[in-house]
């Protein structure tokens, strides 16, 4: 075996893992034939490339050269759903970016329809695995508005968990933030994440969720960035959000 053979990976994790595309659409370039290794078009996505190979990748004819990669946070607005085509027509997040020209990003993470708040996104694959690690990944704080206060025993209740459709769901802290007459604001924190996680929690204890906002993933603050827009992340944010949480 040569010099070549040490490491080698399939051709599509290659294009994902320099930022160019998403691993299923890496797929898709390689089956349509539009990805060449060496002169010759590879239409295996698993096709094995060796580090020393790595330099004569094309797509389209171009070389497909690993581009600097990029990580932002966006302030979803309620109303748009958290992908890159919709396939019932809603708009997504990625009305967000128009005109900005960022090339290649994914969601790190989601955050459903009815939901609003701190959203990562990045073209770094790596980190984002990192990110959502449900063990050693960030902690996500939520604000949420509920159609009842609750008494200081729910609030207990919520942390011990309860089941729903099968799986137990709790709360690592719920704390009320605010409560008027009918209604009341919750600070919510997971360590985990499951889908529709908080909703599922309160609509096992007969509570309704009327607004529901992330404000913050590990130490990373929503802070005061308006709604529907977004920046990029600092050097120091991009690695504390990475970084291993400690063990509980």
């Amino acid at each position: 075996m040569g010099n070549d053979g040490a490491r080698r990976v399939g051709l599509a994790r290659v294009l994902s893992k320099r930022g160019l595309c998403s691993r299923s659409e890496a797929q898709r370039l390689i089956l349509s034939g539009r990805v060449r290794l060496g002169g010759r078009i590879i239409r295996d996505p698993e096709h094995a490339v060796g580090d020393q190979q790595h330099a004569f990748i094309e797509i389209d004819g171009a070389q497909a050269a690993a581009i600097e990669p990029r990580y932002l946070m966006l302030n979803k607005p309620r109303g748009l759903v958290t992908t890159a085509c919709d396939e019932h027509g809603r708009a997504t997040v990625y009305r967000c970016f128009d005109g900005a020209d960022l090339g290649w990003i994914a969601p790190v993470g989601r955050l459903d329809k009815a939901s609003e708040g701190l959203l990562l996104f990045c073209s770094d694959p790596q980190w984002a695995a990192r990110v959502t690690d449900p063990d050693s990944g960030p902690d996500k704080t939520y604000h949420v508005q509920i159609d009842c206060v609750p008494t200081a025993a729910t609030l207990q209740a919520l942390q011990a968990g309860r089941l729903s459709e099968g799986e137990s769901l709790h709360a690592k802290s719920a704390t009320l933030l605010r409560a008027g007459a009918k209604n009341a604001w919750l600070e919510i924190v997971l360590d985990e994440g499951r889908n529709r996680q908080i909703r599922r929690l309160l609509a096992a204890f007969d509570i309704a969720v009327l607004r529901l906002v992330r404000v913050a993933i590990g130490p990373l603050q929503l802070g005061d960035l308006p709604k529907g827009r977004w920046r990029e992340l600092t050097a120091a944010e991009i690695s504390g959000l990475s970084k291993q949480q400690p063990a509980v």
